[in-house]
């Protein structure tokens, strides 16, 4: 209790930054949040260049901020679900910066934050209403967690494999059921002819969602161990090794 009061008050007096980090999807995103307003982000949306563009995103950001890392109090990580390499690459990243820096590690997951985001972007949630942020986990499944209008978890993060029904049994509780996050884009052909299922199409993974979470966690002291954190994959993973060609 001590402590989240003196982090409180501290944050009251000095400028807290937070530097966040978000790779769990094909976008590459940083952010530099002041008390809890966003000063500056960068992005990038292209596979594959995790590893050799996030550090040079997070330079370019501080540097344009005038900001150096000794300023930073903190680091926040989208933590997963999402993909394992990318998950891998920002966690890790996030960690060794922890260190280096002997600041605390805040994690937010990144289904929450595309919620958070989402939210943040619409005049206002309709009560009746079902938001199922999701994130695409091959073929038809998807990572996701229910919500409703005010931001309660009504289901938690799960896998779920999708078809036209998946979501019947909710439509008889609620008016309209929201599926947005990189998940849902696939789903958009299958539920056009499904009333009250509205696919929300477009809407991408980014640093700047997580800044209300993250200073909020901030403040409450709510850190991970650096030493023993590991992403949250939710699937174990499984690698693939290509067939041997017969006759060669």
């Amino acid at each position: 209790m001590v402590m989240i009061l003196f982090l409180n008050f501290f944050s009251i007096i000095m400028c807290i930054y937070i530097l966040q980090i978000e790779t769990s999807t094909s976008v590459c995103s940083v952010a530099l949040v002041e008390s809890g307003q966003v000063r500056q982000h960068e992005s990038v949306d292209e596979p594959h260049v995790h590893a050799s563009r996030l550090t040079i995103l997070i330079q370019t950001l501080l540097d344009r901020e005038n900001i150096g890392f000794g300023d930073l109090s903190a680091i926040a990580v989208s933590m997963g679900p999402g993909s394992y390499t990318g998950l891998r690459i920002g966690v890790s990243t996030a960690k060794g910066l922890c260190y280096a820096l002997d600041i605390p590690l805040i994690a937010v997951n990144t289904l929450t934050g595309i919620y958070t985001g989402f939210r943040a972007s619409q005049a206002q949630l309709i009560p009746y209403d079902l938001y199922i942020p999701m994130l695409d986990a091959r073929r038809m499944e998807v990572y996701c967690i229910f919500f409703d209008h005010l931001g309660k978890v009504l289901v938690d993060t799960q896998a779920l494999i999708i078809d036209t029904t998946s979501f019947d049994q909710y439509l008889s509780h609620y008016d309209r059921i929201c599926l947005f996050g990189p998940g849902a884009d696939k789903l958009e052909s299958s539920f056009s002819d499904v009333h009250g299922v509205d696919v929300i199409a477009g809407i991408q993974t980014n640093a700047v969602d997580i800044s209300q979470i993250a200073f909020e966690k901030y403040q409450a002291g709510e850190f991970e161990d650096v030493a023993y954190f590991e992403p949250y994959y939710l699937k174990d993973f499984v690698a693939t090794t290509p067939k041997k060609k017969v006759g060669l």
